[in-house]
Protein backbone atom coordinates (compact mmCIF):
# COMPACT_ATOMS: atom_id res chain seq x y z
CA UNK A 1 0.00 0.00 0.00
CA UNK A 2 1.12 3.57 -0.58
CA UNK A 3 2.64 5.55 2.23
CA UNK A 4 -0.68 7.46 2.31
CA UNK A 5 -3.38 7.43 -0.36
CA UNK A 6 -6.01 10.14 0.08
CA UNK A 7 -9.03 10.52 -2.23
CA UNK A 8 -10.72 13.93 -2.15
CA UNK A 9 -14.16 14.08 -3.75
CA UNK A 10 -16.65 16.90 -4.13
CA UNK A 11 -18.80 18.87 -6.50
CA UNK A 12 -17.71 21.71 -8.75
CA UNK A 13 -16.23 24.57 -6.74
CA UNK A 14 -16.47 22.63 -3.49
CA UNK A 15 -12.87 23.39 -2.50
CA UNK A 16 -11.28 20.07 -3.53
CA UNK A 17 -8.16 21.48 -5.15
CA UNK A 18 -7.70 24.15 -2.48
CA UNK A 19 -7.90 21.48 0.23
CA UNK A 20 -5.40 19.22 -1.56
CA UNK A 21 -3.02 22.15 -1.95
CA UNK A 22 -3.42 23.06 1.73
CA UNK A 23 -2.38 19.51 2.64
CA UNK A 24 0.66 19.87 0.37
CA UNK A 25 1.69 23.15 2.02
CA UNK A 26 1.86 21.28 5.36
CA UNK A 27 4.46 18.83 4.02
CA UNK A 28 8.19 19.11 4.41
CA UNK A 29 8.73 16.95 1.31
CA UNK A 30 8.89 18.38 -2.20
CA UNK A 31 5.53 18.56 -3.99
CA UNK A 32 4.76 17.08 -7.39
CA UNK A 33 1.52 18.25 -8.99
CA UNK A 34 0.12 16.09 -11.77
CA UNK A 35 -2.46 18.03 -13.76
CA UNK A 36 -4.73 16.09 -16.10
CA UNK A 37 -6.76 18.85 -17.80
CA UNK A 38 -6.23 19.63 -21.43
CA UNK A 39 -6.78 23.21 -22.70
CA UNK A 40 -9.31 22.23 -25.37
CA UNK A 41 -11.31 25.48 -25.27
CA UNK A 42 -10.96 29.06 -24.06
CA UNK A 43 -12.84 28.47 -20.79
CA UNK A 44 -10.61 25.50 -19.90
CA UNK A 45 -7.54 27.54 -20.78
CA UNK A 46 -8.63 30.16 -18.23
CA UNK A 47 -9.25 27.48 -15.55
CA UNK A 48 -5.83 25.93 -16.15
CA UNK A 49 -4.12 29.34 -16.01
CA UNK A 50 -5.89 30.09 -12.71
CA UNK A 51 -4.73 26.78 -11.20
CA UNK A 52 -1.15 27.37 -12.42
CA UNK A 53 -1.06 30.82 -10.80
CA UNK A 54 -2.22 29.39 -7.47
CA UNK A 55 0.55 26.81 -7.27
CA UNK A 56 3.92 27.77 -5.78
CA UNK A 57 6.70 28.02 -8.36
CA UNK A 58 8.86 25.48 -6.52
CA UNK A 59 6.26 22.71 -6.95
CA UNK A 60 7.10 20.44 -9.83
CA UNK A 61 4.17 20.22 -12.27
CA UNK A 62 3.58 17.52 -14.86
CA UNK A 63 0.72 17.77 -17.34
CA UNK A 64 -0.48 14.23 -17.91
CA UNK A 65 -3.72 13.80 -19.87
CA UNK A 66 -3.64 9.97 -20.07
CA UNK A 67 -0.40 8.24 -18.93
CA UNK A 68 -1.12 8.68 -15.22
CA UNK A 69 0.24 5.29 -14.11
CA UNK A 70 3.56 6.00 -15.77
CA UNK A 71 3.75 9.51 -14.31
CA UNK A 72 3.01 8.27 -10.78
CA UNK A 73 5.59 5.49 -11.10
CA UNK A 74 8.26 8.01 -12.09
CA UNK A 75 7.80 10.24 -9.01
CA UNK A 76 10.07 9.59 -6.04
CA UNK A 77 10.46 11.25 -2.63
CA UNK A 78 7.64 13.69 -3.16
CA UNK A 79 4.15 14.52 -1.92
CA UNK A 80 1.95 14.01 -4.99
CA UNK A 81 -1.31 15.70 -5.96
CA UNK A 82 -3.27 14.42 -8.96
CA UNK A 83 -5.88 16.94 -10.09
CA UNK A 84 -8.15 15.56 -11.30
CA UNK A 85 -9.33 12.01 -11.96
CA UNK A 86 -12.57 13.29 -13.52
CA UNK A 87 -10.89 14.98 -16.47
CA UNK A 88 -8.30 12.22 -16.71
CA UNK A 89 -11.02 9.57 -17.08
CA UNK A 90 -12.78 11.71 -19.71
CA UNK A 91 -9.47 11.98 -21.60
CA UNK A 92 -9.07 8.19 -21.45
CA UNK A 93 -12.61 7.61 -22.68
CA UNK A 94 -12.31 10.13 -25.53
CA UNK A 95 -9.01 8.59 -26.66
CA UNK A 96 -10.41 5.06 -26.21
CA UNK A 97 -7.52 4.32 -23.85
CA UNK A 98 -9.30 2.52 -21.01
CA UNK A 99 -6.24 0.32 -20.50
CA UNK A 100 -4.75 3.42 -18.87
CA UNK A 101 -7.38 3.09 -16.12
CA UNK A 102 -6.40 -0.51 -15.45
CA UNK A 103 -2.71 0.48 -15.36
CA UNK A 104 -3.49 3.29 -12.90
CA UNK A 105 -5.40 0.96 -10.57
CA UNK A 106 -2.56 -1.57 -10.72
CA UNK A 107 0.15 0.98 -9.88
CA UNK A 108 -1.62 2.62 -6.92
CA UNK A 109 -0.83 -0.13 -4.37
CA UNK A 110 2.84 -0.09 -5.44
CA UNK A 111 3.46 3.60 -4.77
CA UNK A 112 5.64 4.52 -1.80
CA UNK A 113 5.00 8.24 -1.48
CA UNK A 114 1.92 10.12 -0.22
CA UNK A 115 -0.61 10.65 -3.01
CA UNK A 116 -3.69 12.88 -2.97
CA UNK A 117 -6.20 12.21 -5.73
CA UNK A 118 -8.80 14.89 -6.49
CA UNK A 119 -12.02 14.03 -8.32
CA UNK A 120 -15.53 15.30 -8.86
CA UNK A 121 -18.40 13.44 -7.22
CA UNK A 122 -20.92 13.60 -10.06
CA UNK A 123 -23.13 10.62 -9.22
CA UNK A 124 -25.40 12.36 -6.72
CA UNK A 125 -27.69 14.01 -9.26
CA UNK A 126 -30.23 12.76 -11.73
CA UNK A 127 -29.37 10.00 -14.19
CA UNK A 128 -28.17 11.71 -17.40
CA UNK A 129 -30.49 11.53 -20.41
CA UNK A 130 -27.90 10.51 -23.02
CA UNK A 131 -25.99 7.21 -23.17
CA UNK A 132 -22.49 8.75 -23.32
CA UNK A 133 -23.08 10.82 -20.18
CA UNK A 134 -24.55 7.80 -18.38
CA UNK A 135 -21.48 5.76 -19.32
CA UNK A 136 -19.17 8.49 -18.00
CA UNK A 137 -21.07 8.72 -14.69
CA UNK A 138 -20.96 4.93 -14.37
CA UNK A 139 -17.24 4.68 -15.19
CA UNK A 140 -16.32 7.48 -12.79
CA UNK A 141 -18.46 5.96 -10.03
CA UNK A 142 -16.74 2.60 -10.48
CA UNK A 143 -13.32 4.27 -10.48
CA UNK A 144 -14.13 6.13 -7.26
CA UNK A 145 -15.26 2.91 -5.58
CA UNK A 146 -12.07 1.11 -6.55
CA UNK A 147 -9.80 3.96 -5.48
CA UNK A 148 -11.74 4.50 -2.23
CA UNK A 149 -11.32 0.81 -1.37
CA UNK A 150 -7.53 1.22 -1.67
CA UNK A 151 -7.35 4.64 -0.04
CA UNK A 152 -6.24 5.24 3.51
CA UNK A 153 -8.47 8.30 3.64
CA UNK A 154 -11.46 9.62 1.70
CA UNK A 155 -12.68 13.18 2.15
CA UNK A 156 -15.86 14.68 0.72
CA UNK A 157 -15.69 18.45 0.27
CA UNK A 158 -18.97 20.29 0.94
CA UNK A 159 -19.08 24.10 0.63
CA UNK A 160 -15.34 24.30 1.28
CA UNK A 161 -15.52 22.07 4.34
CA UNK A 162 -13.82 18.66 4.49
CA UNK A 163 -16.06 15.82 5.64
CA UNK A 164 -14.09 12.70 6.54
CA UNK A 165 -15.70 9.68 4.87
CA UNK A 166 -12.88 7.20 5.52
CA UNK A 167 -10.08 7.73 7.97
Amino acid sequence: MTADLHLILGGARSGKSRYAEMLAHRQSAPVTYIATAEPKDAEMQVRIAHHRMQRPAHWQTHEVPIALAEALSAVENSFVIVDCLTLWLLNCMEAQRMEAVRAFLEVLPQLRQPVVLVSNEIGMGVVPADPLSRRFVDELGRLHQQVAAMADRVTLMVAGLPVEVKK
